[in-house]
């Protein structure tokens, strides 16, 4: 496996376990009868934003070599 390889997997493993997170959160949030404006849910939302923006730019960047 080389670097390039080697990164890819882990911003690929880490933007899942982000989104995993956020989703988390929003549901502890919910399951706690918290309020609509909940730093949970807000923080769930991130998370998920977040790891789903580095999915989508490294699915943009591809093979390519930077």
């Amino acid at each position: 496996m080389t670097g390039q390889q080697a990164h890819r997997s882990a911003t690929l493993l880490f933007s899942l376990v982000m989104g995993v997170i956020g989703v988390a959160l929003i549901v502890e949030a919910v399951d706690g009868h918290g309020s609509v404006i909940s730093p949970r849910l807000l923080l769930g939302i991130l998370f998920i934003a977040a790891g789903s923006g580095r999915l989508y730019l490294e699915s943009k960047r591809g093979g390519r070599r930077s």
